[in-house]
Parts: structure tokens; C-alpha cells; sequence
């Protein structure tokens, strides 16, 4: 077995068993490393942090900022998979399994459909009001669907797939750094007075992170679904959107379910008109599924096309080896 053959397979098998390890233990219910890292992150912001500062020395202490929280711990991640020549399996599986938040994602989805299944309507704005930061308590059946299947969608990328496509870049430290930076532009990387400068290096190294990410998820979601509305909605809709990797996410997603998302939403008692996104049929209950089996299907899809790449590696080397 050739040197390519060889890493292909082992990167099959530790994404299979991250997925694998995601799926049956999902994130952690006590001691998660994330609020440790929230704690921590928050710690250093407060040290950094200066009103008077201004525009670029406040730039710049949201980049030391950045780099004292997340680079510390991707360097103890390259070192632990150093400390013997196997511990790269056990460090690498880990941190797939940390870096992933495709149970979390799917049983967050299915709390809101269950509910919204049966007509209990505020039960099902309590519970899409735990995924979006939106305010929920109005919504109808239609703006809660909305609201859970844009969040799927988009959550798809931030939680699914960026951290696979890391991970197969740079193995465990590259899913890692994408889940630490994901965190900090979730914490960061608002346009509010406080973090309009503070947190600019968070939400423009997640875009830079997430960019290609995020292309490849619109590709996935338009495959699996509605194709040729897909790609139509992409072209035509994601330029619309403020995120320049929501965008295609979400337009490639909501077009290949044909449903209609964006429009209005009241976000901390401000009511804000999003672009429209999609084409086809309103929000329902059956879009939030089928957003959710996008999620699914999207990663059988990539741990297909991985096996497949290793199948034809190993196929290659042992005819060259017969030869």
C-alpha cells in the first residue's frame, strides 16, 4: 500500500469513528469544553477590552484577543498527536468528536418538529427560541418552521460540515481551530458598539475559515435536493444575504427544499426585513424535516466520497504493486 493509499484509509477510518462517537455520545451534558473555553475567551475580552481605544488599536486587541484564546489550544492539540507515533488516532478521533455538533444539531431540529407536528405552537416557539436568537414569542406555525429550518440549514455548515472539511484538511487541530474561531464570532463578531472594532478579526477570520466550507454545503444541499432550483437561488439570492457564507448556504438550501425563507424577523425588539430566500412552497413542519435530512443525507454523502477516494487509492496501489 502506497503512502496516499494508506492516509486515505486511516482518514476513513477516524472520520468514520468521530461520526460514529458524535452519534452515540453526542456533546457532552456536564463539562463542556466549550463553556470552559466561553469562560476563558470572556476572561481575556475583559483584559482587552478598552473603550478608548480607538478604531485599529481596538482591531487589534480583538486579534490578540483571538489568537491568546484559540492558538494556545491548537498548539497543544498538535503536540498531543506527536507524543507517540499512534497518538495521532486518539487525538484526532477526539477532537472530530468534539468539533462536531451533528446529534446536538438533529435533536435540537426534531424538538422543534415534534411540537410543531402536533399543533402544541408554543411549545414549538419555545424550543426554536433555544436555537435562534430571534424573538420567537409571536411567531406563527409558518414562522417558527421558518425560523428551525433556517437554522438547520445554516447551523448544517457551522456545525456539520466546516468542522468535516477541517478536519480532512488538517486533521483534528484543523476541526478544532474551525469550532474554537466558529465559537468566537458567536461570542464576538456582532456590529454593536462594544464589538463593532473588538470583534472584527473574529467574524472575518470565521468568513475566511468558513468560505470554502461553505460553498461546499450549498453544493451538498443542492445535490441531495432540488438541483436546478438550487443552483438558481444561490446565483441569485445569496448575494442578498449579510453573511457572505450564510448566503450561499442558506439560498442553495432553501432552494433545493423549495420552500420560501428570509423575510421579516424581530431581532431584540427591532424588526428587521431579510431578503427572500428560495422558491417554492411556505415553511412547514415537513420543510424542517427535509432540512434535517439534508444535514444527514449530506454527511453520508461526504463519508461516501471519502471512502470512494480511499477505495480507488487502494485499488490503484495494489495494481501497481500486481504489475
Amino acid at each position: 500500500m502506497d503512502a496516499a493509499a494508506r492516509l486515505a484509509l486511516i482518514l476513513l477510518l477516524k472520520l468514520a469513528a468521530g461520526v460514529l462517537a458524535d452519534r452515540l455520545l453526542g456533546e457532552p451534558r456536564r463539562w463542556h469544553p466549550l463553556v470552559g473555553f466561553g469562560r476563558l475567551s470572556t476572561a481575556i475580552e475583559r483584559r482587552l477590552w478598552c473603550a478608548n481605544a480607538g478604531a485599529l488599536p481596538q482591531q487589534a486587541r480583538g486579534l490578540l484577543a483571538w489568537m491568546l484564546a484559540v492558538l494556545p489550544w491548537v498548539g497543544l492539540a498538535l503536540w498531543l498527536r506527536g507524543l507517540h507515533p499512534a497518538a495521532h488516532w486518539g487525538a484526532d478521533i477526539v477532537l472530530l468528536w468534539f468539533a462536531l455538533g451533528a446529534r446536538s444539531l438533529i435533536e435540537h431540529g426534531e424538538a422543534v418538529a415534534k411540537p410543531l407536528a402536533t399543533g402544541d405552537l408554543a411549545s414549538a416557539r419555545e424550543r426554536v427560541g433555544w436555537i435562534v436568537s430571534r424573538d420567537t414569542s409571536a411567531l406563527d406555525a409558518e414562522g417558527v418552521a421558518r425560523a428551525g429550518t433556517e437554522s438547520v440549514l445554516e447551523n448544517g455548515n457551522d456545525a456539520v460540515f466546516g468542522a468535516l472539511f477541517w478536519f480532512i484538511l488538517l486533521g483534528g487541530p484543523g476541526a478544532l481551530l474551525f469550532r474554537l474561531a466558529n465559537t468566537l464570532d458567536a461570542m464576538w463578531g456582532y456590529r454593536t458598539t462594544r464589538y463593532l472594532h473588538f470583534g472584527r478579526a473574529a467574524a472575518r477570520l470565521d468568513d475566511a475559515l468558513n468560505w470554502l466550507p461553505a460553498r461546499l454545503t450549498a453544493l451538498t444541499y443542492a445535490l441531495l435536493g432540488n438541483t436546478a432550483n438550487a443552483l438558481a437561488c444561490w446565483r441569485s439570492q445569496a448575494a442578498r444575504w449579510d453573511s457572505p457564507n450564510a448566503g450561499p448556504v442558506m439560498a442553495a438550501g432553501a432552494g433545493a427544499l423549495a420552500v420560501k425563507l428570509g423575510g421579516r424577523a424581530i431581532y431584540h425588539g427591532r424588526v428587521e426585513e431579510r431578503p427572500p430566500l428560495g422558491q417554492g412552497a411556505a415553511a412547514d413542519v415537513t420543510s424542517l424535516r427535509r432540512a434535517l435530512d439534508l444535514v444527514r443525507h449530506g454527511m453520508l454523502a461526504w463519508l461516501s466520497a471519502v471512502a470512494g477516494v480511499a477505495l480507488v487509492l487502494n485499488l490503484l496501489a495494489l495494481g501497481v504493486a500486481d504489475a
